[in-house]
């Protein structure tokens, strides 16, 4: 009853503001504060003041809306734990594996398919790294020369 007495005097606040604010040649605004001002009324009349009442003041209801807190709260929990766990170690590293797009052998220790490689980059890459085992610049490159000597390259 408190309630319905508070919106309707909010309401007749409300418009007595539209009616000077039309007095005052600003009729856009006028009918929005108008607008405005009725709808406490119309709560009022559908009931959802009363609705909102009972539920305000009912332990029951506040247990309810813990509860579903509660089960929301465990819903984002099971989400995080399966984003970060995703099954087992040998799932997840196939899934990223997977995910990268990468054919690789089940012993080779690097993909056997590059992304993006063609066979004219790799000629070039071929020739640099040549170039760059030939010019003997250290100790980094000894062994490689060794290899490709030993194979006649």
């Amino acid at each position: 009853m408190l309630a319905e007495t508070i919106c309707s005097a909010v309401s007749a606040a409300g418009l007595g503001i539209a009616a000077v604010t039309a007095y005052r040649k600003r009729f856009l605004t006028a009918t929005r504060i108008a607008a405005y001002s009725l709808v406490p009324v119309g709560l009022v009349l559908t009931g959802v003041v009363k609705w909102v009442s009972d539920i305000a003041f009912k332990p029951s209801v506040w247990l309810g809306f813990g509860l579903l807190g509660v089960a929301w709260l465990l819903f984002m929990l099971t989400r995080a734990v399966e984003r970060r766990g995703g099954g087992s170690r040998k799932e997840r590293r196939g899934a990223a594996r997977a995910a990268r797009g990468e054919a690789v052998e089940p012993g080779a220790s690097a993909p056997s398919l590059g992304a993006g490689s063609s066979p004219a980059a790799t000629r070039t890459r071929g020739k640099q790294g040549k170039q760059s085992a030939s010019s003997g610049t250290g100790d980094d490159f000894s062994d490689i020369e060794a290899i490709l000597k030993k194979h006649g390259i």
